[in-house]
């Protein structure tokens, strides 16, 4: 393949922003550069983030050129805005013409919105995607109810969101008209189905936030025919695959492709665990926010039987501060809890080499977070809520462990069967693995874009 000038737009990026979809895009780059291609990134400051003062700047990280758009400078004012962004075209379209690449590979909407997606229409820009959650689907991208519960995308007229929309927004908690219904769940649920229609009669125009009902339930019919700008999709796990194909996102687009990650960072850090102590090092790294389920990880902790055991917890303190006093309040009487700072990824595999079982609680259905495939990588075993994006990875009682989510008393029967018999961290450990690298997945990449190329 020649030569090619890629571009890929994320939500955010390094060095502020060093998650999961930050990681991904960041490798993908580095690889793709490898191979001979000049790649750069499109990025975003986000709302409330400190503000450069100007709507468009440009960076450079690790040798990446990045183009970034200060999104204070263009505020919200209204739902709809979190999806489609007409006021962002000219200067989305501006950068684009600036970058001229061949081919764009978007690995996140957010922020950019299905606006971009309209300028590279118009452009003429061959466009793939990697769906690195449920963005086009959900209106707060994690299929996660109001309530906690999980969902599996848009019902009919799409009321279930409008129901997690309105229990969202204070300002329709205390409205004179709706705050009354959205506090019992079932009149909530009649109301939203009512609502659509309510808001069009001509008494009721005037009165009732018409225009965010209609901007919630029309989402999806918005975004959906958007995605066919992209030539292809790469989701890389099944569930994921499967809920965009539920969900009738252009179905003979969608490509199952694993993620890959950098295996010379776990060079040295390979071999199976041989415990021979019976103390039991449980571990956490990722963002402290609820979604996340920290606080049945402690929860679960200290409830151990034995002195035998430790928590170590890594993540950003200041991510969610209220979030992070109740976990604070939670381990206060726990001294063999301790919460550490963020690191370097090229720690990662050193950590993780610390840690004798990665715990990994979350609340919502994860898409194959790189934490737990670079754990897997280092033979440490794990414990993951038994939910579809991690439990394709992880066999119970196979490579580690898995619990029903939101279920203290499962996870601490999990860490108790670990803290009770440390040799079970030697079985789990010679079966845990990966072995997908990074250049094994652009390659992958590589041949979808010669495929759409072509098109």
């Amino acid at each position: 393949m020649e030569p090619l000038k890629i571009l890929l737009p994320v939500h955010c990026f390094f060095p502020n922003h060093f998650y999961g979809t930050e990681t991904y895009t960041l490798e993908l780059a580095k690889t793709l550069r490898s191979e001979g291609h000049e790649v750069s990134i499109l990025t975003a400051i986000l709302y409330g983030e400190e503000s450069t003062g100007e709507l468009y700047t440009k960076y450079e990280y690790d040798g990446l050129p990045v183009h970034c758009v200060d999104l204070n400078s263009q505020p919200l004012k209204t739902f709809k805005q979190m999806y489609v962004r007409p006021d962002l075209y000219p200067v989305l379209r501006d950068i684009l013409a600036l970058i001229s690449p061949d081919i764009a590979h978007v690995t996140h909407l957010m922020g950019h919105t299905s606006t971009l997606l309209e300028v590279l229409r118009d452009l003429e820009i061959p466009t793939v995607a990697t769906l690195t959650d449920f963005f086009g689907i959900c209106t707060n991208s994690k299929l996660r109810r109001y309530d906690g519960s999980l969902c599996l995308g848009p019902n009919h007229r799409s009321t279930n969101c409008l129901v997690c929309y309105l229990k969202s927004h204070v300002r329709f908690q205390s409205h004179k008209y709706i705050g009354r219904f959205i506090n019992n769940d079932i009149a909530l649920k009649i109301f939203a189905e009512m609502l659509p229609y309510v808001t069009k009669l001509p008494f009721f125009k005037s009165r009732l936030p018409w225009e965010q009902t209609n901007e919630v339930t029309d989402r999806i019919d918005i975004l959906r025919p958007l995605y066919g700008v992209y030539r292809a999709m790469i989701a890389p796990t099944d569930f994921l695959f499967d809920a965009y194909i539920k969900n009738c996102f252009n179905p003979k687009k969608l490509r199952k492709i694993n993620f890959g990650i950098n295996l010379d960072l776990v060079e040295g850090y390979r071999t199976c665990r041989r415990k021979k102590d019976t103390h039991i090092t449980f571990g956490y790294i990722g963002q402290i926010t609820h979604h996340k389920g920290i606080d049945l990880l402690i929860r679960a902790f200290s409830e151990l039987k034995g002195n035998n055991s430790s928590l170590m917890i890594y993540g950003p303190s200041d991510q969610d501060s209220q979030y992070m006093d109740q976990l604070k309040a939670l381990s206060r009487d726990l001294d063999k809890i301790e919460f550490k700072n963020t690191f370097p990824q090229t720690e990662l595999a050193s950590h993780l080499s610390k840690m004798d079982i990665l715990v990994i609680p979350s609340r919502w259905y994860e898409n194959s977070p790189l934490v737990l495939l670079y754990a897997l990588a280092t033979r440490t075993p794990v414990i993951v809520t038994d939910v579809k994006g991690m439990n394709e990875f992880v066999k119970d009682g196979f490579n580690g462990y898995t619990f029903k989510m939101d279920n203290v008393q499962e996870l601490l029967s999990k860490m108790q069967k670990v803290a009770d018999d440390p040799s079970r961290i030697n079985r789990l450990s010679e079966n845990a693995n990966y072995l997908k690298d990074v250049s094994d997945h652009t390659k992958d990449i590589l041949a979808i874009y010669e495929q759409v190329l072509k098109l």
